[in-house]
Protein backbone atom coordinates (compact mmCIF):
# COMPACT_ATOMS: atom_id res chain seq x y z
CA UNK A 1 0.00 0.00 0.00
CA UNK A 2 0.83 3.56 -0.76
CA UNK A 3 3.16 5.14 1.66
CA UNK A 4 1.03 7.54 4.09
CA UNK A 5 3.59 10.08 6.27
CA UNK A 6 2.23 12.31 8.88
CA UNK A 7 1.41 15.50 7.47
CA UNK A 8 3.27 17.95 9.54
CA UNK A 9 1.61 21.50 8.16
CA UNK A 10 -1.97 22.54 8.53
CA UNK A 11 -4.09 22.15 5.14
CA UNK A 12 -6.39 24.93 4.53
CA UNK A 13 -10.21 23.35 4.15
CA UNK A 14 -9.33 20.26 6.03
CA UNK A 15 -11.99 20.67 8.66
CA UNK A 16 -11.96 17.06 9.96
CA UNK A 17 -9.05 17.69 11.83
CA UNK A 18 -7.45 14.66 11.11
CA UNK A 19 -3.86 14.62 9.61
CA UNK A 20 -3.87 13.72 5.94
CA UNK A 21 -1.94 10.59 3.86
CA UNK A 22 1.06 12.21 2.15
CA UNK A 23 2.74 10.10 -0.64
CA UNK A 24 5.73 10.67 -2.51
CA UNK A 25 4.01 10.34 -6.01
CA UNK A 26 0.57 10.44 -6.52
CA UNK A 27 -1.45 9.93 -9.56
CA UNK A 28 -5.13 11.56 -10.38
CA UNK A 29 -7.04 8.86 -12.93
CA UNK A 30 -6.41 5.23 -12.83
CA UNK A 31 -6.01 4.50 -16.61
CA UNK A 32 -3.33 2.95 -18.44
CA UNK A 33 -1.02 5.64 -18.40
CA UNK A 34 -1.04 5.91 -14.70
CA UNK A 35 -1.22 2.16 -14.21
CA UNK A 36 1.56 2.18 -16.12
CA UNK A 37 3.34 4.57 -13.80
CA UNK A 38 2.42 2.97 -10.73
CA UNK A 39 3.29 -0.99 -12.06
CA UNK A 40 6.89 0.43 -12.74
CA UNK A 41 7.07 2.56 -9.78
CA UNK A 42 5.54 -0.05 -7.44
CA UNK A 43 9.61 -1.42 -5.84
CA UNK A 44 11.00 2.20 -6.50
CA UNK A 45 8.90 4.83 -5.35
CA UNK A 46 8.59 4.87 -1.71
CA UNK A 47 5.68 3.38 -0.79
CA UNK A 48 4.06 2.91 -4.15
CA UNK A 49 2.18 5.28 -6.21
CA UNK A 50 -1.25 5.96 -4.83
CA UNK A 51 -3.79 6.87 -7.67
CA UNK A 52 -7.03 8.35 -6.89
CA UNK A 53 -9.44 7.31 -9.17
CA UNK A 54 -13.29 8.65 -9.90
CA UNK A 55 -14.92 5.61 -11.10
CA UNK A 56 -16.10 3.34 -8.47
CA UNK A 57 -13.98 -0.19 -9.89
CA UNK A 58 -12.01 -0.48 -12.68
CA UNK A 59 -12.91 0.03 -15.63
CA UNK A 60 -11.48 0.96 -19.72
CA UNK A 61 -14.07 2.39 -22.08
CA UNK A 62 -16.90 -0.04 -21.10
CA UNK A 63 -18.75 0.75 -23.75
CA UNK A 64 -16.16 -0.11 -26.36
CA UNK A 65 -15.75 -3.32 -25.50
CA UNK A 66 -18.58 -5.19 -27.72
CA UNK A 67 -18.16 -8.20 -29.44
CA UNK A 68 -14.77 -8.54 -32.31
CA UNK A 69 -13.60 -4.92 -30.79
CA UNK A 70 -9.64 -5.26 -31.21
CA UNK A 71 -6.95 -3.40 -29.67
CA UNK A 72 -4.78 -1.46 -32.74
CA UNK A 73 -1.71 -1.69 -30.43
CA UNK A 74 0.45 -4.69 -30.55
CA UNK A 75 0.16 -6.78 -26.64
CA UNK A 76 3.82 -6.09 -25.86
CA UNK A 77 3.51 -2.67 -25.72
CA UNK A 78 1.52 -3.19 -22.78
CA UNK A 79 2.11 -1.31 -19.05
CA UNK A 80 5.80 -2.61 -18.10
CA UNK A 81 7.45 -4.74 -20.49
CA UNK A 82 8.86 -2.34 -22.67
CA UNK A 83 11.20 -1.43 -20.32
CA UNK A 84 10.26 -3.71 -17.56
CA UNK A 85 10.04 -6.85 -19.70
CA UNK A 86 10.60 -9.05 -16.12
CA UNK A 87 8.18 -7.20 -14.07
CA UNK A 88 5.37 -9.15 -12.54
CA UNK A 89 2.90 -7.14 -13.99
CA UNK A 90 3.47 -7.80 -17.62
CA UNK A 91 0.66 -8.93 -20.02
CA UNK A 92 2.27 -12.37 -20.15
CA UNK A 93 2.29 -12.78 -16.83
CA UNK A 94 -1.49 -11.69 -16.65
CA UNK A 95 -2.11 -14.87 -19.11
CA UNK A 96 -0.17 -16.89 -16.79
CA UNK A 97 -1.77 -16.26 -13.49
CA UNK A 98 -4.94 -16.59 -15.20
CA UNK A 99 -4.48 -20.35 -16.95
CA UNK A 100 -5.09 -18.80 -20.18
CA UNK A 101 -1.53 -18.55 -21.85
CA UNK A 102 -2.21 -21.76 -24.27
CA UNK A 103 -5.59 -20.78 -25.23
CA UNK A 104 -4.42 -17.40 -25.48
CA UNK A 105 -1.07 -18.78 -28.01
CA UNK A 106 -3.85 -21.34 -30.08
CA UNK A 107 -6.37 -18.37 -30.58
CA UNK A 108 -3.74 -16.64 -33.30
CA UNK A 109 -4.49 -13.33 -32.81
CA UNK A 110 -2.79 -10.71 -34.93
CA UNK A 111 -4.66 -7.94 -32.70
CA UNK A 112 -6.17 -8.61 -29.34
CA UNK A 113 -9.84 -8.44 -28.08
CA UNK A 114 -10.26 -4.97 -25.81
CA UNK A 115 -11.79 -6.97 -23.72
CA UNK A 116 -8.53 -8.60 -22.59
CA UNK A 117 -7.00 -5.96 -22.63
CA UNK A 118 -9.18 -4.16 -20.79
CA UNK A 119 -9.36 -6.94 -18.03
CA UNK A 120 -5.88 -7.38 -18.32
CA UNK A 121 -5.45 -3.60 -16.73
CA UNK A 122 -8.17 -4.67 -14.07
CA UNK A 123 -5.93 -7.62 -12.90
CA UNK A 124 -2.71 -4.96 -12.85
CA UNK A 125 -4.48 -2.29 -10.40
CA UNK A 126 -6.05 -5.21 -8.34
CA UNK A 127 -2.17 -6.50 -7.50
CA UNK A 128 -1.21 -3.38 -6.88
CA UNK A 129 -3.86 -2.74 -4.42
CA UNK A 130 -2.86 1.44 -4.37
CA UNK A 131 -5.68 2.29 -6.24
CA UNK A 132 -8.49 4.28 -4.49
CA UNK A 133 -11.45 3.59 -6.83
CA UNK A 134 -14.67 6.60 -5.90
CA UNK A 135 -12.48 8.85 -5.09
CA UNK A 136 -12.85 11.85 -7.60
CA UNK A 137 -10.02 14.56 -7.47
CA UNK A 138 -12.06 17.67 -8.03
CA UNK A 139 -8.87 20.80 -7.33
CA UNK A 140 -5.23 20.19 -7.07
CA UNK A 141 -3.31 23.16 -5.12
CA UNK A 142 -0.36 24.23 -3.77
CA UNK A 143 1.14 25.04 -0.16
CA UNK A 144 4.51 25.98 1.53
CA UNK A 145 7.58 27.15 -0.60
CA UNK A 146 10.88 25.12 -1.27
CA UNK A 147 11.86 21.85 0.55
CA UNK A 148 8.64 22.28 2.61
CA UNK A 149 6.08 22.57 -0.63
CA UNK A 150 3.37 19.97 -1.51
CA UNK A 151 0.50 19.37 -3.73
CA UNK A 152 -3.23 19.18 -2.10
CA UNK A 153 -5.42 17.11 -3.49
CA UNK A 154 -8.94 17.98 -3.18
CA UNK A 155 -12.10 15.94 -3.10
CA UNK A 156 -15.43 16.72 -3.22
CA UNK A 157 -15.52 16.67 0.34
CA UNK A 158 -12.15 18.85 1.07
CA UNK A 159 -8.70 17.71 0.97
CA UNK A 160 -7.90 14.34 1.01
CA UNK A 161 -4.24 14.18 0.15
CA UNK A 162 -0.79 15.73 0.17
CA UNK A 163 1.89 14.83 -2.38
CA UNK A 164 5.45 15.92 -3.18
CA UNK A 165 4.61 15.00 -6.82
CA UNK A 166 1.16 14.42 -8.53
CA UNK A 167 1.34 12.46 -12.05
CA UNK A 168 -2.41 13.79 -13.96
CA UNK A 169 -3.53 10.60 -15.99
CA UNK A 170 -6.96 11.69 -17.03
CA UNK A 171 -8.13 10.43 -19.82
CA UNK A 172 -10.31 12.21 -22.29
CA UNK A 173 -14.01 12.45 -23.52
CA UNK A 174 -16.21 12.23 -26.00
CA UNK A 175 -16.25 15.37 -28.56
CA UNK A 176 -19.32 16.78 -29.70
CA UNK A 177 -19.23 18.81 -33.04
CA UNK A 178 -21.09 21.69 -32.21
CA UNK A 179 -24.17 21.78 -34.08
CA UNK A 180 -25.30 18.45 -31.96
CA UNK A 181 -25.01 20.77 -28.65
CA UNK A 182 -27.35 21.38 -26.75
CA UNK A 183 -29.77 18.96 -28.60
CA UNK A 184 -31.73 17.04 -26.28
CA UNK A 185 -32.69 14.46 -28.45
CA UNK A 186 -33.63 10.70 -27.15
CA UNK A 187 -32.48 8.99 -30.75
CA UNK A 188 -28.79 11.20 -30.10
CA UNK A 189 -26.60 8.36 -28.95
CA UNK A 190 -22.41 9.11 -28.09
CA UNK A 191 -20.72 5.61 -29.81
CA UNK A 192 -19.52 4.51 -26.10
CA UNK A 193 -23.19 4.27 -25.13
CA UNK A 194 -24.38 2.75 -27.99
CA UNK A 195 -23.51 -1.61 -26.91
CA UNK A 196 -25.82 -0.70 -23.76
CA UNK A 197 -28.42 1.43 -25.96
CA UNK A 198 -29.48 -1.79 -27.99
CA UNK A 199 -29.03 -4.44 -25.35
CA UNK A 200 -32.48 -5.84 -25.34
CA UNK A 201 -33.96 -3.01 -28.08
CA UNK A 202 -36.27 -3.97 -30.49
CA UNK A 203 -35.09 -3.15 -34.31
CA UNK A 204 -37.05 -2.44 -37.10
CA UNK A 205 -34.26 -3.54 -39.67
CA UNK A 206 -34.97 -1.27 -42.37
CA UNK A 207 -35.34 1.75 -39.95
CA UNK A 208 -32.29 4.24 -41.10
CA UNK A 209 -29.54 4.89 -38.52
CA UNK A 210 -26.52 7.56 -39.45
CA UNK A 211 -23.36 7.34 -37.78
CA UNK A 212 -21.08 10.19 -37.87
CA UNK A 213 -17.31 10.22 -37.66
CA UNK A 214 -15.67 8.34 -40.05
CA UNK A 215 -12.70 6.79 -37.96
CA UNK A 216 -12.06 3.49 -35.93
CA UNK A 217 -14.98 4.20 -33.29
CA UNK A 218 -17.41 4.53 -36.67
CA UNK A 219 -16.33 2.13 -37.74
CA UNK A 220 -17.53 -0.35 -35.08
CA UNK A 221 -20.26 1.61 -34.26
CA UNK A 222 -21.50 0.36 -37.69
CA UNK A 223 -20.15 -3.05 -36.68
CA UNK A 224 -22.35 -2.93 -33.87
CA UNK A 225 -25.49 -2.21 -35.56
CA UNK A 226 -25.25 -4.60 -38.33
CA UNK A 227 -24.92 -7.25 -35.49
CA UNK A 228 -28.08 -5.47 -33.81
CA UNK A 229 -29.62 -6.44 -37.39
CA UNK A 230 -29.88 -2.65 -39.06
CA UNK A 231 -29.96 -2.81 -42.47
CA UNK A 232 -30.31 0.73 -43.52
CA UNK A 233 -26.90 2.24 -42.26
CA UNK A 234 -25.14 5.53 -43.33
CA UNK A 235 -22.07 6.40 -42.32
CA UNK A 236 -20.63 9.87 -42.58
CA UNK A 237 -17.12 10.83 -42.81
CA UNK A 238 -15.09 14.06 -43.25
CA UNK A 239 -12.62 13.18 -45.25
CA UNK A 240 -12.94 11.85 -48.76
CA UNK A 241 -12.15 8.23 -47.98
CA UNK A 242 -12.49 5.84 -44.86
CA UNK A 243 -8.72 5.65 -44.22
CA UNK A 244 -7.40 2.93 -43.39
CA UNK A 245 -4.60 3.28 -40.29
CA UNK A 246 -1.14 3.30 -41.90
CA UNK A 247 0.64 0.01 -39.40
CA UNK A 248 3.81 0.07 -41.97
CA UNK A 249 7.24 -0.81 -40.68
CA UNK A 250 8.30 3.49 -41.28
CA UNK A 251 4.97 4.10 -39.94
CA UNK A 252 5.76 2.14 -36.61
CA UNK A 253 9.31 4.42 -36.47
CA UNK A 254 7.35 7.56 -35.07
CA UNK A 255 6.18 5.37 -31.81
CA UNK A 256 9.84 4.84 -30.71
CA UNK A 257 12.23 6.68 -28.40
CA UNK A 258 14.60 8.16 -30.56
CA UNK A 259 11.94 9.55 -32.60
CA UNK A 260 10.65 11.34 -29.76
CA UNK A 261 13.43 12.71 -28.55
CA UNK A 262 14.03 14.16 -32.29
CA UNK A 263 10.59 14.87 -32.50
CA UNK A 264 10.60 17.34 -29.02
CA UNK A 265 13.41 19.25 -30.06
CA UNK A 266 11.91 20.15 -33.71
CA UNK A 267 10.63 23.96 -33.89
CA UNK A 268 6.96 24.41 -32.93
CA UNK A 269 5.32 25.13 -36.57
CA UNK A 270 7.12 21.68 -37.79
CA UNK A 271 6.04 19.78 -35.19
CA UNK A 272 2.41 20.74 -35.76
CA UNK A 273 2.88 20.25 -39.15
CA UNK A 274 4.43 16.56 -38.74
CA UNK A 275 1.49 15.74 -36.70
CA UNK A 276 -0.96 16.53 -39.31
CA UNK A 277 0.90 14.69 -41.90
CA UNK A 278 1.07 11.76 -39.47
CA UNK A 279 -2.78 11.14 -38.22
CA UNK A 280 -3.60 8.22 -40.13
CA UNK A 281 -0.30 6.20 -38.01
CA UNK A 282 -2.60 6.44 -35.06
CA UNK A 283 -6.40 7.71 -35.92
CA UNK A 284 -7.28 5.46 -38.80
CA UNK A 285 -9.15 2.44 -39.20
CA UNK A 286 -7.56 -0.88 -38.70
CA UNK A 287 -7.74 -2.79 -42.28
CA UNK A 288 -9.16 -5.81 -40.55
CA UNK A 289 -12.21 -3.55 -39.31
CA UNK A 290 -12.68 -1.89 -42.78
CA UNK A 291 -12.40 -5.22 -44.14
CA UNK A 292 -15.29 -6.93 -42.20
CA UNK A 293 -17.49 -3.82 -42.93
CA UNK A 294 -16.87 -4.25 -46.87
CA UNK A 295 -17.57 -8.05 -46.87
CA UNK A 296 -20.69 -7.57 -44.76
CA UNK A 297 -21.37 -5.56 -46.70
CA UNK A 298 -21.08 -7.54 -49.91
CA UNK A 299 -22.36 -10.79 -48.59
CA UNK A 300 -25.70 -8.85 -47.81
CA UNK A 301 -26.31 -7.99 -51.05
CA UNK A 302 -25.69 -11.07 -52.38
CA UNK A 303 -28.51 -12.33 -50.47
CA UNK A 304 -30.84 -9.29 -49.83
CA UNK A 305 -29.94 -7.14 -52.95
CA UNK A 306 -29.13 -4.09 -51.10
CA UNK A 307 -26.04 -2.80 -49.44
CA UNK A 308 -27.11 -2.26 -45.69
CA UNK A 309 -24.46 0.19 -45.42
CA UNK A 310 -24.01 2.97 -47.70
CA UNK A 311 -20.74 4.86 -46.87
CA UNK A 312 -21.37 9.01 -47.15
CA UNK A 313 -17.26 10.24 -47.40
CA UNK A 314 -16.35 13.87 -48.04
CA UNK A 315 -19.41 15.26 -46.03
CA UNK A 316 -19.06 17.58 -43.38
CA UNK A 317 -22.54 17.43 -40.62
CA UNK A 318 -22.88 21.50 -40.43
CA UNK A 319 -26.74 21.45 -39.31
CA UNK A 320 -28.84 19.13 -36.47
CA UNK A 321 -32.44 19.23 -35.00
CA UNK A 322 -35.18 16.76 -34.16
CA UNK A 323 -38.14 16.74 -36.27
CA UNK A 324 -41.19 14.43 -36.11
CA UNK A 325 -39.27 12.12 -33.74
CA UNK A 326 -36.33 11.97 -36.15
CA UNK A 327 -33.26 13.78 -36.13
CA UNK A 328 -32.21 15.81 -39.15
CA UNK A 329 -28.96 16.40 -40.36
CA UNK A 330 -27.58 18.76 -42.97
CA UNK A 331 -23.99 18.12 -44.25
CA UNK A 332 -21.90 20.65 -46.89
CA UNK A 333 -20.20 18.47 -49.29
CA UNK A 334 -16.70 18.65 -50.38
CA UNK A 335 -17.00 19.08 -54.20
CA UNK A 336 -20.20 21.63 -53.26
CA UNK A 337 -23.96 21.70 -52.08
CA UNK A 338 -25.82 20.11 -49.48
CA UNK A 339 -27.80 17.16 -49.03
CA UNK A 340 -29.75 16.36 -45.95
CA UNK A 341 -30.62 12.89 -44.30
CA UNK A 342 -33.42 11.75 -41.21
CA UNK A 343 -33.25 8.86 -39.23
CA UNK A 344 -34.40 7.86 -35.67
CA UNK A 345 -31.30 7.00 -34.14
CA UNK A 346 -27.75 8.75 -34.98
CA UNK A 347 -24.33 7.50 -33.75
CA UNK A 348 -21.84 10.31 -32.54
CA UNK A 349 -18.14 8.62 -33.41
CA UNK A 350 -16.68 11.87 -33.80
CA UNK A 351 -13.66 11.51 -31.85
CA UNK A 352 -12.49 12.67 -28.10
CA UNK A 353 -11.02 15.38 -26.53
CA UNK A 354 -8.68 16.04 -23.56
CA UNK A 355 -10.44 16.35 -19.66
CA UNK A 356 -10.14 19.41 -17.89
CA UNK A 357 -7.04 20.04 -15.72
CA UNK A 358 -8.14 20.65 -12.27
CA UNK A 359 -5.83 23.05 -11.07
CA UNK A 360 -6.74 25.23 -8.35
CA UNK A 361 -6.61 29.28 -9.77
CA UNK A 362 -3.79 29.82 -7.46
CA UNK A 363 -1.79 26.88 -8.96
CA UNK A 364 -2.35 28.05 -12.56
CA UNK A 365 -1.54 31.65 -11.64
CA UNK A 366 1.97 30.26 -11.20
CA UNK A 367 1.87 28.27 -14.20
CA UNK A 368 3.61 29.08 -17.66
CA UNK A 369 0.95 28.68 -20.46
CA UNK A 370 1.05 27.91 -24.21
CA UNK A 371 -0.80 29.79 -26.97
CA UNK A 372 -3.74 27.74 -26.43
CA UNK A 373 -4.04 28.29 -22.78
CA UNK A 374 -2.60 24.75 -21.90
CA UNK A 375 0.31 24.41 -19.35
CA UNK A 376 3.98 23.95 -21.27
CA UNK A 377 5.33 20.78 -20.70
CA UNK A 378 9.16 19.67 -20.87
CA UNK A 379 10.97 16.68 -21.94
CA UNK A 380 9.64 14.63 -19.16
CA UNK A 381 6.45 15.94 -19.35
CA UNK A 382 6.42 18.07 -16.28
CA UNK A 383 4.64 21.50 -15.66
CA UNK A 384 6.93 24.42 -16.08
CA UNK A 385 5.67 26.11 -13.23
CA UNK A 386 6.96 28.28 -10.21
CA UNK A 387 7.93 25.52 -7.80
CA UNK A 388 8.97 22.63 -9.92
CA UNK A 389 12.46 22.51 -8.56
CA UNK A 390 11.09 20.85 -5.55
CA UNK A 391 7.40 19.93 -6.49
CA UNK A 392 6.54 18.74 -9.97
CA UNK A 393 3.18 18.24 -11.91
CA UNK A 394 3.27 16.17 -14.71
CA UNK A 395 0.62 15.90 -17.48
CA UNK A 396 -0.18 12.65 -19.20
CA UNK A 397 -1.67 12.40 -22.62
CA UNK A 398 -2.84 15.95 -24.00
CA UNK A 399 1.05 16.86 -25.94
CA UNK A 400 0.63 15.57 -28.63
CA UNK A 401 2.19 18.73 -30.99
CA UNK A 402 5.33 18.23 -27.87
CA UNK A 403 5.71 14.79 -27.90
CA UNK A 404 4.20 13.27 -30.83
CA UNK A 405 1.84 11.20 -32.39
CA UNK A 406 2.43 8.29 -30.09
CA UNK A 407 1.49 10.62 -27.17
CA UNK A 408 -2.37 9.94 -26.83
CA UNK A 409 -2.14 6.17 -27.38
CA UNK A 410 -0.82 2.82 -25.75
CA UNK A 411 2.39 2.63 -27.64
CA UNK A 412 5.00 4.35 -25.16
CA UNK A 413 2.88 3.70 -22.19
CA UNK A 414 5.79 2.26 -20.36
CA UNK A 415 8.29 4.78 -22.28
CA UNK A 416 6.59 7.85 -20.80
CA UNK A 417 5.84 6.56 -17.42
CA UNK A 418 9.39 5.53 -16.91
CA UNK A 419 10.78 8.94 -18.20
CA UNK A 420 7.86 10.26 -15.43
CA UNK A 421 9.76 8.56 -12.91
CA UNK A 422 13.26 9.06 -13.59
CA UNK A 423 12.00 12.70 -13.07
CA UNK A 424 10.54 12.50 -9.98
CA UNK A 425 13.13 10.89 -8.58
CA UNK A 426 16.07 11.80 -9.54
CA UNK A 427 17.55 9.26 -11.22
CA UNK A 428 17.71 6.57 -13.91
CA UNK A 429 15.38 4.38 -11.89
CA UNK A 430 14.76 3.01 -15.32
CA UNK A 431 17.02 2.52 -18.77
CA UNK A 432 15.06 3.42 -21.99
CA UNK A 433 17.03 1.72 -24.95
CA UNK A 434 16.67 2.25 -28.26
CA UNK A 435 19.23 1.31 -30.06
CA UNK A 436 20.38 -0.06 -33.85
CA UNK A 437 17.80 2.35 -35.56
CA UNK A 438 18.15 2.05 -39.52
CA UNK A 439 16.01 5.46 -39.90
CA UNK A 440 18.57 8.78 -39.54
CA UNK A 441 16.43 11.65 -38.66
CA UNK A 442 19.21 13.99 -38.07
Amino acid sequence: MSEQRQQPVAVPGNRSGTRLPHHTVAGVGAGPANLSLAALGEREVPGGVRLYERRSSAAWHPGQLSEGTRLQTSWLKDLVTLVDPTNRLSFLNYLVAGGRMYSFINAQYEEIPRLEFARYLAWAAGELGTVRYGSPVERIGHIGTGAAGRFVLHGPDGPVATADHVVLGLGTRPRVPACFEGLDAGGLVLAERLHARLRGAAVLPYQPAVVVGGGQTGAESVLELIRHGFRDIRWIGRRNWFAPMDDSPSANDFFRPTYLRFFHGLPAEVRQRYVAEQQLTSDGISLSTIQQIYQLNYEMYLREGRYPVMLLPGRDVVRACERDGQLVLWCERDWGGRERHAAPLVVLATGREAADLPLAPELLALTELDEAGQPVLEADYSVRWKYAEHNRLYVQNRSRTGHGIADPNLSLLAVRAATILNSALEREVYVIRDEHVSTAWL
